[in-house]
């Protein structure tokens, strides 16, 4: 069958959700539980000489306050960074030791110093208002050239220049060859400043120790409860058997909810200390100072190119802010997205690339929606619009004439990545004809007579998706007495429709009413699974190819099941449509019969385990934006944008376009504002609340005009590619063309995100000052 599903009817977890039916962190209450508060660094690097807690200790209600030197026999581990292939001769990524309280020293505003338990939230803050601390304060470390100058202050002893991982691929000697050769070239460098998750629901957790089993119930939200689960194991030196990550609905995760944080071993360690459940809480500007920050790459790329526009050769040079500690995915996201994607869709005859992983005195950095995919683009199609203002060509003439066509697929890359399927000339064609490109000075004409300065702005892009630690996804389909079907997997939702979408696709392929079947994800009472969590695009591409797998097992043994009911011979015994049938005659039963024959059976004879090995598939797309910006105050307004995306096989595609949606919403607020910014005096955090953090509105873009050119994926049964990080990937490009584009017809030469209003009326202001060229 084909893997677009029937009309859309609505995700069915919506009505669970927007009625406060859901079930998040702070829904849950547990008998006799307790309340914790962290108390975290005002400073930014500084030495602990000592901390007096006897005041907060004496405090009425409080149950224990704990610091670094009452947890220090725990047996607590740093959780360790996924490794990236080797590096710069052959190196390894450095990691420095993470306490999970501060010990001897804080290395970023934020980080946790002594947790304080006691019998309200109230009280337990109460209390931390009262612990006295003795800082000895030391030089901060903000931003790539106080980290790399070279008396910088060094924030791990391990870790001599502050730079924790270099990584290379592709050829230095040949492409620097190719560009002293070359018949022309330019050289930009661009920011994707740092930015903060900011999920609805703030990050918490409840935890519960149950001294029978010597185990630990731990509700907190997650992309997969056991992956959570076992960076906890290895955290805490626990076995993953004795942590059970509850099942709950999760507001937001954007990257920041795989890993587990520092703070939550230390409730562990609370709860099995008082023998009570302990519940913790952040407040929204716990979450600015400690959710992993995403971002925070600066990227200077050299294209040359030849005397007909070709390109030979692509430099680019990343500088990655990891933050003060290694997240743990962080190095890795922002080292091999960039390998595998570093030309995007275009043909380069020599490529290289060099990632430089700095620490700094802020929060830790992790992969973010997008997770070094946006940068990889967005260097690259910055650099070819610059090349095609040098060449005075039209910005789509000069990509059409180096795209990789669609009958090079498979394509292997200068780096060695393989890329499945794609149609790139197709989406550019598309684009351009819905977002009327060929009309464009004419709009830009209207808009001067309105005093307005109009910019047009195109991004082509690629990235990965898929792929994964653990080397395949399990999942199982168990049949309950009523006959409804439950289908577990291990990749948590956060918003992207799991409920919905894995009980379509099961329902199609088993002819079996989508009603009667259930989606649970991460059950610690169910099947014990293995697989990876909702990351990288990944869930519909490797679980769903999972269930396809199942529900193949599921058919055949219902074959003989149906054989027996029929008084024939399995062999003889056809399907489709949820029917099967005996060759040759009309006699017939339902998969629904079959399940209902065997009701009550324990276990059913269809209940089903089935894996599938992990693959990788690469979604594509053209975008457009247009912008207007008013020249008297610098305010931009997005007043088109046109996305052409290849995402494979669209299983629902309301779903997938709501995706695209909200990630070209999410990679426009970059652009148009959303940033960390630190003091970099002090390494404060200056933007640490909704009163200095931008954060995108209703009003910021128009309803974009989302279309399909899709090519289905050979690696993958269902031929679907990932769409959750799409729109982002796409739109930071797309955005920072257009605006650049106005900005040039009004004599600005250099311009970089954020594009605020004032920011862009100071690049005006300065323009007009120097005047003409």
């Amino acid at each position: 069958m084909s893997t677009t599903t029937a009309a859309f009817k609505g995700r069915r977890e919506d009505a669970r959700l927007v009625t406060g039916a859901g079930r998040y962190t702070d829904d849950w209450r547990l008998p006799n539980q307790t309340h914790a508060f962290f108390l975290r660094s005002d400073r930014a690097h500084a030495i602990i000489r000592h901390i007096d807690a006897a005041a907060a200790r004496q405090s009425p209600g409080v149950l224990a306050v704990l610091t670094a030197e009452d947890v220090r026999d725990a047996g607590f581990a740093t959780l360790p960074p996924l490794q990236p292939p080797p590096g710069r001769g052959g190196q390894r990524v450095t990691m420095p030791e993470r306490p999970m309280l501060a010990s001897g020293r804080v290395r970023f505003v934020g980080e946790a110093i002594a947790l304080v338990i006691a019998e309200t939230a109230a009280l337990a803050r109460d209390a931390a208002e009262l612990i006295q601390i003795d800082f000895e304060d030391l030089p901060s470390v903000i931003g790539f050239a106080q980290a790399l100058a070279p008396d910088a202050a060094v924030l791990h002893d391990n870790i001599p220049g502050n730079v924790c991982f270099e990584f290379e691929y592709g050829d230095e000697a040949k492409t620097t060859a190719a560009i002293a050769q070359a018949h022309g070239s330019v050289t930009l460098t661009v920011d994707s400043p740092r930015v903060a998750p900011t999920p609805m629901e703030v990050r918490g957790a409840l935890v519960a120790y149950d001294a029978a089993n010597e185990s630990y119930d731990v509700y907190t939200p997650n992309q997969g409860n056991w992956a959570l689960r076992d960076g906890l194991a290895k955290m805490t030196g626990l076995a993953p058997d004795k942590i059970r990550v509850q099942m709950i609905d999760v507001g937001g995760a954007f990257g920041a909810r795989t890993a587990p944080f520092p703070e939550y071993p230390v409730l562990m360690f609370a709860a099995r200390k008082l023998q009570r459940p302990v519940k913790w809480l952040s407040t929204r500007t716990d979450d600015f100072l400690t959710d992993n920050h995403g971002r925070a790459i600066t990227l200077t790329g050299t294209l040359a190119y030849d005397e007909n526009g070709r390109f030979v050769a692509l430099r680019t040079d990343w500088l990655c802010d990891s933050g003060a500690y290694l997240a743990e995915a962080g190095v890795l996201t922002n080292s091999v997205n960039g390998f595998a994607i570093g030309a995007s869709v275009y043909k380069v005859d020599a490529l290289y690339g060099r990632h430089r992983q700095l620490m700094t005195n802020t929060a830790p950095t992790n992969a973010y929606r997008g997770a070094g995919r946006p940068e990889a683009n967005l260097i690259v199609e910055r650099l070819i619009d610059e090349a095609a203002v040098k060449l005075n060509i039209d910005p789509l003439k000069l990509r059409a004439r180096n795209l990789i066509k669609k009958n090079q697929f498979p394509y292997r890359t200068p780096t060695g990545a393989m890329f499945d399927s794609g149609d790139f000339p197709g989406l550019l064609d598309a684009v351009k004809e819905r977002s009327d490109w060929a009309h464009f000075n004419a709009r830009r004409r209207q808009s001067r007579k309105a005093g307005k300065l109009r910019g047009i702005g195109c991004a082509m892009f690629i990235e990965p998706s898929g792929g994964g630690h653990a080397k395949q996804d399990e999942v199982a389909a168990f049949f309950q007495p009523d006959g409804t079907l439950v289908l577990h997997n291990v990749a948590g939702p956060s918003g992207q429709g799991h409920e919905t979408v894995f009980p379509e696709l099961m329902a199609g392929w088993l002819g079996i009413p989508a009603e009667r079947i259930l989606s649970r994800a991460g059950d610690p009472n169910g099947p014990k699974l293995h697989g990876n969590p909702s990351i990288g695009s990944r869930s519909a591409l490797s679980q769903g190819s999972a269930f396809k797998v199942a529900s193949t097992l599921i058919i055949e043994k219902a074959k003989r099941l149906a054989a027996d009911m029929l008084e024939a011979n399995a062999g003889d015994i056809g399907f489709a449509d949820g029917v099967f049938t005996i060759a040759g005659t009309d006699r017939s039963v339902t998969m629904t019969q079959v399940i209902e024959r065997h009701a009550g059976d324990t276990p059913h004879p269809l209940d089903t385990l089935a894996a599938h090995d992990i693959s990788r598939a690469f979604p594509s797309g053209a975008h457009v934006v247009e912008v207007e910006i008013a020249e008297d105050t610098g305010a931009v307004e997005v007043v088109g944008y046109t996305a052409v995306d290849d995402v494979g096989n669209m299983i629902n595609p309301t779903l997938a376009h709501g995706q695209i949606y909200g990630g070209i919403t999410q990679g426009a607020a970059q652009i148009f504002g959303e940033r960390c910014h630190y003091d970099e005096g002090n390494g404060q955090l200056v933007t640490s609340s909704f009163m200095d953090y931008f954060m995108p509105r209703a009003d910021m873009l128009p309803t974009p005009t989302l279309a399909s050119h899709s090519v289905p994926s050979p690696n993958n049964p269902l031929g679907v590619k990932g769409v959750g990080e799409a729109g982002t990937t796409g739109a930071l490009a797309a955005c920072m063309n257009a605006v650049v584009d106005a900005l040039r017809s009004a004599g600005v030469t250099q311009f970089d995100m954020p594009a605020t209003p004032p920011r862009v009326w100071s690049a005006l202001q300065r323009a007009r000052q120097v005047g003409p060229a």
